[in-house]
């Protein structure tokens, strides 16, 4: 063999790093090993499954640890330019944190409604589901390269799609999953035409040899370059719920079961924001002129067209519990687009990704504190509406004081500290990168939402229409229990010592 074939041959061996790859990697065998458990378990024992799932969720987060303070990559393309296609550094980490810890608390918050949900939901295609979802959006922020990226993007979507829709003789399901499906596919087909422009013009599916070759594409390339870099950004933008891709998310977190809205509006952000700072500020980072006032005018629209469609719910309408946190959702979307668009303005555009993970970490624990409480409420109420919530703190008095702890915690208002801490992050991203627009933007938003967090705060505490019985509606089951105690720790911990978090928006994280 010559020479020349010997350094090729040598160029396509793989030393993998299995450490590195450890937590989507056990997520996925557990999720096959669920699989396979359920042919064989019999129906009185399928309970196992949601354990198993449970511990191995809990497994695969504990993988983290040894990972820490280490970048790792691997899958690694050996040569005069050495490109890797899995890179598990800190921002990896930490959006690997953010998903396989919720998808744990949305693991408990589904043991208790798998079994009320009296066989309407099939366990072991539920469990293996949310593990497949869990395993690609575990996968998406250490993607270094586009075809893995879109590869993740995909493994995460396609069983959400089943989940929203599994619930048995459920119309409104079936038609939520519909519309998340095909409004899904379509942002995907677009993305991957927004791929296949920039594989054209750079002849490279790496993010950083992307990052140096499109600083030198040839001038008859230029539109191409800046109309794929628009289409690559529509992919991930739909998963975070950005206007106008956000028409989903209202009927979506309705029909589907709870755990699963929760686990959307936690997990699918995660994976929508990393999917848009590694496009953006790692590939792209020359072509912030494009992405920067466009990813600025997304968030503007997002957080606007988020908490006005929160305020206009009405108590008294079936599911405007679930609803609201649907709309609440996109809102904070907006508020997470800021940091991601100041970047491109930015001298330090890490230190922006950083405000947008400290935001997120912070949003992840008191959402899916918010959506335990309506889990739990939901029990006793089907139509979950807000109305429902009146008097809560007579029947359970710990209860309401947690779901108003959360709400002002969203809110930005005290004693949720965190929440103002995480805001004002944001805001000193957008002021610091000249964005003054869209802190005012922002201001004004964050009042809006004060509006109805606060409404539906001081409801808790009102005197109850029926306080006869009451009580014994809001009994806790222990998976429950857990879930809103895990979600409440973190709450108060994040508030009584911010820095915990919030020291991300100081880290140089690329």
């Amino acid at each position: 063999m010559s020479p020349l074939a010997q350094q090729a041959a040598a160029s396509l061996v793989q030393s993998v790093d299995w450490l590195a790859v450890a937590p989507p990697t056990l997520t996925a065998l557990v999720a096959l090993a669920v699989l396979v458990a359920d042919l064989f378990l019999p129906e009185a024992r399928k309970p196992l499954l949601g354990r198993l799932s449970v511990a191995g969720l809990a497994a695969a987060a504990l993988l983290l640890l040894p990972l820490l303070g280490d970048d790792r990559s691997t899958f690694c393309r050996q040569g005069t330019t050495r490109a890797c296609s899995y890179t598990a550094d800190t921002f990896t980490l930490t959006v690997q944190l953010l998903v396989l810890g919720g998808a744990l608390l949305a693991a408990l918050l589904s043991v208790t409604a798998l079994k009320d949900a009296d066989k309407r939901l099939p366990e072991g295609e539920y469990w293996f589901l949310l593990l497949s979802s869990a395993a690609g959006a575990a996968l998406l922020p250490a993607s270094r390269d586009l075809a893995t990226l879109v590869v993740a993007l995909e493994v995460a979507s396609l069983p959400a799609f089943a989940l929203v829709g599994l619930r048995h003789g459920d119309r409104r399901s079936a038609e939520a999953a519909l519309k998340f499906f095909l409004s899904s596919v379509t942002a995907t087909a677009v993305t991957l035409m927004g791929v296949s422009f920039v594989y054209a013009a750079t002849g490279s599916l790496y993010l950083t040899e992307i990052a140096d070759r499109v600083q030198h594409v040839d001038g008859q390339l230029t539109t191409l370059t800046q109309t794929g870099v628009v289409l690559t950004l529509v992919g991930f933008a739909f998963k975070t719920a950005a206007v106008p891709f956000h028409f989903w998310v209202p009927d979506t977190y309705v029909g589907a079961p709870l755990p699963i809205a929760a686990y959307l509006s936690v997990v699918g952000k995660a994976v929508g924001f990393s999917g848009l700072i590694l496009v953006t500020v790692v590939a792209l980072p020359s072509y912030a002129d494009v992405w920067g006032p466009a990813l600025a005018a997304l968030a503007a629209l997002t957080m606007t067209a988020g908490n006005v469609g929160a305020l206009r719910q009405r108590a008294t309408r079936a599911y405007s519990a679930v609803r609201l946190l649907a709309w609440s959702s996109v809102g904070q979307a907006g508020y997470l687009l800021v940091p991601i668009a100041s970047a491109a303005y930015a001298d330090d555009p890490g230190a922006s990704v950083g405000a947008t993970l400290a935001y997120a970490l912070m949003y992840a624990a008191v959402n899916l504190g918010a959506f335990a409480v309506a889990a739990l409420v939901g029990r006793a109420h089907a139509r979950n509406r807000i109305a429902d919530y009146r008097g809560l703190h007579a029947a359970n008095p710990l209860l309401a004081l947690l779901l108003a702890f959360f709400l002002l915690c969203l809110a930005g208002l005290p004693p949720g500290v965190i929440g103002l801490f995480a805001k004002v992050t944001v805001f000193s991203a957008a002021v610091d990168a000249g964005l003054g627009w869209l802190a005012v933007v922002m201001a004004v938003n964050v009042v809006i939402a004060l509006y109805y967090y606060l409404r539906w705060t001081a409801l808790l505490f009102r005197a109850p229409d029926a306080p006869d019985g009451v009580r014994a509606r809001h009994r806790v089951p222990a998976p429950l229990t857990l879930a809103l105690t895990a979600t409440a720790v973190l709450a108060v911990a994040l508030s009584g010592a911010p820095q915990l978090i919030l020291r991300l928006a100081d880290t140089a994280l690329f």
